[in-house]
């Protein structure tokens, strides 16, 4: 029709916490006791065995990523990807690239497993920090000691009622432990404003990365 015009539209793809995430600190003053890093700009699959293929897809995805995928509560690391159990017969794979994004791994489990791309569907959130435990006690029932909680632990749980996927990620620089969360969009901006409540008498560090913690 003649004079009309055509609406356009934006398909940028924005981080859910774009509204909540300040780059600055927060809380109490002075040395920060927890960091709060959006990580972004990420690949994340899921695995999941179809009926009475729990091997097959074990064995299809050792030969992907010459690694035995955790059949506990583990998250496992491996050269450009890390396998975090979420279930029974189920994992994620969590990347960035697209070398293991659903495209990618579609050939090597077509036989044995349904994959699922929550690449958009979730929001990851590292946490460490001298007071990172101490924060995340205050939200989740999960035994936190180093002891008990070590490199690589893993466990599908709640925090403040949200349910999220936290493993602990290899410890930072400066030695300390670094924790990571998958919840799911939807909750992520709820859950950042709880975890700044929790920390705040720490003092905050609050950012957000490209780069995989």
């Amino acid at each position: 029709m003649e004079g009309a015009s055509v609406a356009e539209f934006s398909w940028d793809v924005r981080s859910p916490l774009d509204r909540a995430l300040a780059v600055e600190g927060y809380g109490a003053h002075g040395d920060a006791g927890v960091t709060l890093t959006e990580i972004r700009n990420f690949d994340l699959i899921q695995v999941m065995a179809r009926r009475g293929k729990a091997a097959e897809m074990a064995k299809a995805a050792k030969g992907r990523f010459s690694v035995a995928v955790p059949e506990t509560p583990k998250a496992i690391g491996t050269r450009d990807a890390t396998l975090i159990w979420s279930g029974p017969d189920q994992f994620f794979v969590l990347s960035q690239g697209g070398k293991h994004g659903i495209g990618a791994l579609g050939q090597a489990f077509a036989q044995s497993a349904s994959l699922s791309d929550q690449s958009h569907a979730r929001v990851l959130i590292s946490i460490s920090g001298a007071k990172a435990r101490a924060m995340l006690a205050k939200l989740s029932s999960i035994d936190l000691h180093p002891g008990v909680f070590a490199v690589g632990a893993a466990a599908a749980t709640s925090m403040d009622h949200t349910s999220v996927t936290l493993w602990r990620g290899d410890d930072g620089s400066n030695g300390e432990a670094v924790f990571n969360v998958l919840v799911f969009a939807t909750f992520a901006e709820s859950l950042w404003h709880t975890m700044l409540d929790s920390a705040a008498e720490y003092g905050v560090v609050i950012g957000h990365s490209e780069d995989l913690a």
